[in-house]
């Protein structure tokens, strides 16, 4: 083997565990679904059972695949439920949004406080 091959073997080599390791990403924190589209949507004036229907069903998603959502996920499906005025759901996504994340618990007791109002 002379020294030219020696060189483009070890290169090739080089080159297939560079490529190997880039095989696999890592696993992601948070799981979106169609959670950034649908909050576009509330913007743009959609539905809003239409809104809660589809997050819902990708929380489903969500939890079937072991995965969290991600954080504001909880608390964009809770306005939504105060809005067409279930206070009971809009209260446990809230719940839900503090549990997961509990930085966000004065903010969310606040706005379960003064939403009634």
């Amino acid at each position: 083997m002379t020294s030219i091959q020696r060189h483009f073997l070890t290169l090739l080599l080089l080159c297939s565990a560079l490529l190997a390791g880039c095989a696999s990403s890592p696993k992601t924190l948070y799981q979106w679904e169609g959670y950034e589209p649908q909050v576009y949507e509330y913007f743009k004036g959609e539905s809003t059972e239409a809104q809660i229907s589809a997050l819902e069903e990708d929380l489903q998603k969500i939890r079937a695949s072991g995965n969290t959502p991600p954080p504001g996920y909880h608390a964009h499906l809770g306005l939504l439920y105060g809005s067409v005025g279930n206070d009971d759901q809009m209260t446990q996504q809230f719940q839900a949004e503090k549990a997961l994340f509990p930085e966000s618990s004065a903010y969310f007791d606040f706005l379960q406080k003064n939403f009634k109002k």
